[in-house]
């Protein structure tokens, strides 16, 4: 039962928001009274928080195992990238409400979120400062630029329809070849993401 008021709740968040989805609702799509919840969830805020705290662990985890297949600079940061579409639009529930309800948390819980949130941001800074320690990606500023990045790669939980023209696949590499190419030096702008992106268009 835990698990089936936790995915009420995030379609019913996710569909109406945290602020507007009443406790009541959540334990009429649960098929049980309102009061069943609290042996489970304290209230609505530890259930937003355990989505949310539930999503950013999966991400780290996510993460990190997309980098452990990759060797070199470039492809570990097309990894992260892949693999942070891939969770976006793949979870795509989850991550919407990680993004837009982190006002709905208190001070403790919103600091938590955070915290995860900025370990995530960490790893994106680290490849891209060593990117540029190596000449692999153009010199900047590496916080502003993963903030680019992550915020550009999060942005498709938004928009995203499991039935459009386009696979979860194929946005990841439109994503992934438009962040490398941004970050590789002008003369180092490569055919191989034009390729991508060609044969995406192409419907290869």
């Amino acid at each position: 039962m835990k698990a089936t008021i936790f995915n009420v709740a995030v379609d019913l968040f996710f569909r109406k928001g945290y602020f507007a989805t009443s406790m009541s609702e959540i334990a009429k799509g649960c098929g049980i009274k309102k009061a069943s919840i609290y042996h489970h969830f304290a209230g609505k805020e530890a259930l937003l928080f355990a989505i949310m705290d539930t999503t950013m662990q999966d991400l780290l985890a996510h993460l990190e195992s997309c980098l452990t297949r990759e060797n070199d600079t470039e492809g570990r940061l097309r990894a992260a990238v892949r693999g942070h579409v891939r969770f976006h639009l793949e979870r795509q529930k989850e991550t919407f409400i990680a993004s837009s309800e982190l006002r709905g948390l208190t001070p403790a819980h919103f600091y938590t979120v955070t915290a995860r949130r900025d370990a995530y941001e960490s790893i994106f800074q680290e490849l891209i400062r060593h990117g540029m320690g190596q000449g692999v990606f153009a010199p900047g500023d590496v916080k502003i630029l993963s903030y680019a990045v992550l915020t550009l790669c999060t942005a498709g939980a938004s928009w995203f329809r499991p039935e459009g023209r386009l696979t979860v696949d194929a946005i990841a590499a439109i994503y992934e070849t438009f962040v490398i190419n941004g970050l590789q030096p002008a003369r180092a702008a490569s055919g191989r993401g034009a390729a991508v992106i060609s044969d995406v268009a192409c419907g290869h």
